[in-house]
């Protein structure tokens, strides 16, 4: 079979929710489905899937903000790491965030997940060392188990 990089429909929401539960990217204070929504609200064509055969084996959502991109929610099926899908899915985001005219990208990563880093050292990105800081201006409701 041969994996397809394309926009996110509706129809993927479930198995993208499950992708990213799989992966452990879903934390209690953040509905995953309440993302998806609003990044549909926003920037549609900045989320991405890989399918394969019907089935979803990877996703990536982007940002822009008019200074910087983003990258988040990025996920490859279990069984399906280290096949280059990940970096599919980074090459298509940062394709999508050139064409709107966005000149940098960055994500976060947790302090202490050294896969993670590593893969993103792969791709070309720079570890940068500054604090982050936030607020949370509307309180999801407890994210569903999807397990």
């Amino acid at each position: 079979m041969t994996t397809q990089i394309r926009t996110f429909t509706a129809a993927d929401t479930e198995p993208v929710v499950a992708l990213w539960d799989e992966a452990g990217l879903i934390r209690p204070w953040n509905d995953a489905r309440a993302d998806i929504q609003r990044m549909l609200a926003v920037w549609p064509g900045l989320l991405i899937v890989a399918e394969d055969g019907g089935t979803i084996v990877g996703s990536v959502m982007g940002g822009y903000d008019g200074h910087r991109g983003w990258l988040y929610y990025l996920a490859t099926a279990a069984g399906r790491r280290g096949e280059g899908i990940g970096r599919m899915l980074v090459e298509e985001a940062e394709r999508r965030l050139i064409a709107l005219g966005c000149p940098k990208v960055q994500l976060m990563v947790r302090p202490g997940n050294e896969i993670v880093f590593a893969f993103y050292d792969q791709v070309g990105y720079e570890r940068f060392d500054i604090g982050m800081t936030g607020k949370r201006l509307i309180a999801d409701a407890p994210a569903e188990s999807v397990a």
